[in-house]
């Protein structure tokens, strides 16, 4: 069964059949280094309390479940992009009136 690949996998694909990726020499070394900066990152060691209107936290719960995540897990994702400077508001595009 042929796979379809993105523009980007395609991309990548590309390079590394022409050899611009090269394999890391002490890959037990670079594990570890990557799994203590994720470990690092991904640490939640303080606790935050904050309110929040009924239809807010129903919207958040409801996008969670549609997510498959917990809305804990969701909330805490939005506030580590924020503070990343990773979130965006959405454009909306109106029509100009005819």
């Amino acid at each position: 069964m042929k796979s379809k690949l993105s523009p980007e996998d395609r991309q990548l694909l590309r390079e590394v059949e022409a050899g611009d990726w090269k394999p890391v020499a002490d890959t037990a070394a670079q594990r570890k280094s990557y799994a203590q900066a994720a470990r690092n990152t991904l640490r939640k060691d303080q606790r935050i309390n904050i309110r929040l209107s009924t239809a807010d936290l129903r919207a958040i719960q409801k996008r969670a479940h549609d997510e498959g995540l917990p809305y804990q897990t969701l909330i805490a994702s939005l506030l580590h992009k924020y503070a990343a400077g990773r979130l965006r508001e959405a454009c909306v595009t109106t029509r100009p009136n005819s």
